[in-house]
Order: C-alpha cells, then structure tokens, then sequence
C-alpha cells in the first residue's frame, strides 16, 4: 500500500490529486487492474468529477453546503456534523482501473481530495488490484 500525505488549506476544499494517484500506481508498479484509493478519515472524502474547469469544484462545493450546512442544528456536539455528513455523500473510496501502468479515466475526469472540516493533515491510501495473471481482452459479439 501507498500512503500519500496532504495538507489541506481551507474548510472545505477540493484538491485535485489525480497526478499523485498516478506516482502511487506506478510506485507500486502496478500495470493492469485497479487502483484503490480510500480516505481514513470520516470528515472527508473522494471525488471523481471535471479537472479541467475550476468552477466544477466551487459548484460541488457550494451545492453540499446547501444540502447540509456548516452551522446548522445537529446533535453532534464536536461541531463538525456537516463535514461528517458532507463525507457520507461524496464517500471515502474509488477503485479506477488501471491498464498499461496509467489510471484509466474520462476525458475531462480527475481524483479530487474532498476536506470537509479542514485545514488539516490528511492521508489517501492506494492499494494496487490484481487478478494475479495476465489479463485478457474480451470483445462483445459483433463488436
């Protein structure tokens, strides 16, 4: 397994981390099966979603605040319900496929890191997949 280490800088924020994904990958030598990648943590979370426009990532961020806001009338007396709640929905894990050593992800798809009760100190774990033998192809009929 590799661990990755992050800092975050807000409350809440997305850190696009698809390139630091990718060094575990090939730091593990992974070259054919999944990548998976899980936050311990439960004040955060993971995000496949748009990399190429910034705004994507304010939009995600304000529409969570709306769905569950930081103040608001929980019970949780540490104060951080929302950011507990805010992880639930994002979830703390993805498993992406990997083929020739590469992360196989959309066109405009990126690994965001989601901090909900930040600034902090934060890890991502990446645990590589595999089937133990060669991998094959396989071809739908007529295709």
């Amino acid at each position: 397994m590799h661990v990755l280490q992050l800092k975050t800088q807000r409350r809440q924020e997305l850190q696009e981390i698809t390139k630091k994904i990718q060094l575990a990958v090939h730091t593990l030598g992974l070259r054919e099966g999944a990548a998976l990648v899980y936050v311990p943590h439960t004040t955060a979370g993971l995000v496949v979603n748009e990399n190429a426009d910034p705004s994507v990532s304010e939009d995600i961020l304000a529409h969570l605040e709306r769905l569950a806001p930081t103040v608001g009338s929980y019970r949780h007396s540490e104060g951080n319900s929302a950011a507990h709640i805010k992880s639930a929905l994002t979830g703390v894990s993805l498993l992406v496929p990997v083929s020739q050593g590469e992360l196989v992800l959309g066109t405009w798809q990126g690994i965001f890191f989601a901090e909900f009760d930040g600034p902090r100190s934060r890890q991502v774990w990446v645990q590589a997949l595999t089937d133990g033998g060669a991998t094959k192809t396989v071809k739908e009929p007529g295709g």
